[in-house]
């Protein structure tokens, strides 16, 4: 099929951001998603202060924030000694228009973005097309797709994978996707219980330190979620056992041994970045060009990161402002930024939360106690510095 669009493989919220910048542009899309609908997963959970400032170019920050918690801090904890350091994004309100943290399931933005996409001209999406393969055409780029027991061909002048950490489009291009698996995987407990009625001063993000067994403390709408790493010699079948969970979760306060248990999610955790996030006028974005651990929530946000990045870009091309040689720019800029920013932060975050030396707890509250480092620090975890750093690059 002959379109003069941009294909997008993936419906996720890197997909539907991508495809939201450019149909406000004035671009027609059509994104192609495997699944029969969007996902229901919670997955990720935490939207950092620019990207919720991205979002509100799109108009959707407000109806996200309205169905989110907002976090203004955060804090280190450790099993032994309680409450470490407190951060407070009051920091750098100056260099952000939303100096929080939302906490707020990934599928709630889908279907907000969905919902203002529906009906608007330059915009198609096809649910149950899984990306087979991936050829150039003439001016684009041909995409064979599955869907309905058959291979369809779409053709579309570029195209973006933003089909996740399996992504068909990754390996249609025979692109390596470089990197290491940690030993450990990680058990996510969800449960109703508040927490806040038990421990004091709790706020919604919460990492607590232990050589043994950390974990983190996150709070969405209705639910706590509890993060615990879970060893190699720990089958799955154990991990996910409802008494192995119950054990985890009596380890949390004094005096409380089981909890409503909403459900359990099991998974590896992985460290790898694309060798290259383009290939002639294919793309990749999101979890299909990089996956860290989840300790920062950094993932989610810097896939809708280089949505933007790449879509304004494409944009100025699309519209004859700017020639295909500025595409080479968003390769150079996320990718570096990928491998300097988010991987080492991803990477230092876990090592912090195995560590209960005096080392780690003496430099988190030298830096609490100083204002400019404070300052350093929380424009690094909200990837402010990541963006800024982006832009150095030209």
């Amino acid at each position: 099929m002959n379109r003069d669009r941009v294909l997008i493989a993936g419906a996720g919220p890197v997909g539907l951001v991508a495809a939201a910048n450019l149909v406000r542009h004035g671009v027609p899309v059509t994104v192609l998603e495997a699944n029969s609908g969007l996902s229901d997963e919670s997955r990720a959970s935490t939207f950092h202060p620019p990207t919720l400032d991205m979002l509100e170019r799109l108009g959707v920050s407000k109806p996200l924030i309205a169905e989110g918690l907002i976090a203004p801090q955060f804090q280190y904890r450790s099993k032994r000694n309680g409450l470490i350091a407190q951060f407070d994004f009051q920091a750098i309100a100056d260099a952000t228009a939303h100096p929080f943290r939302l906490q707020c399931e990934q599928s709630r933005l889908t279907r907000i973005l969905l919902d203002g996409l529906s009906g608007q001209p330059n915009f198609d999406i096809v649910f149950s097309s899984k990306v087979c393969g991936v050829s150039k055409a003439a001016g684009g780029v041909d995409l064979a797709v599955e869907r309905n027991g058959r291979s369809e061909t779409e053709r579309g002048r570029f195209l973006i994978g933003a089909d996740g950490a399996r992504s068909e489009t990754r390996n249609a291009l025979a692109i390596a996707f470089e990197g290491f698996t940690w030993p450990e995987r990680f058990l996510v407990v969800s449960t109703p219980f508040d927490f806040h009625t038990v421990i004091d001063d709790l706020v919604c993000v919460n990492y607590v330190a232990d050589p043994q067994r950390w974990h983190f403390l996150l709070q969405i709408p209705g639910l706590w979620r509890i993060m615990f790493p879970i060893a190699a010699h720990e089958s799955d079948v154990l991990a996910l056992s409802p008494e192995f969970a119950q054990s985890l979760m009596g380890q949390l306060v004094p005096g409380i041994a089981r909890y409503e248990i909403a459900h359990t999610t099991l998974y590896r955790v992985h460290q790898r970045v694309a060798e290259t996030f383009r290939k002639g006028r294919a793309f990749l974005i999101g979890d299909a060009a990089h996956i860290n651990n989840p300790l920062g929530g950094m993932g989610m946000n810097g896939g809708v990161h280089d949505a933007i990045n790449l879509t304004d870009r494409l944009t100025e091309i699309w519209h004859g402002r700017k020639g295909v040689a500025e595409l080479d720019r968003f390769d150079l800029q996320r990718r570096l930024v990928t491998k300097e920013y988010v991987e080492r932060q991803s990477i230092q975050n876990k090592k912090n939360m195995e560590s209960e030396g005096t080392e780690f707890r003496d430099r988190l509250v030298r830096m609490a106690a100083d204002a400019q480092q404070t300052r350093e620090y929380l424009l690094a975890v909200s990837m402010i510095s990541s963006l800024r750093r982006a832009e150095e690059l030209g």
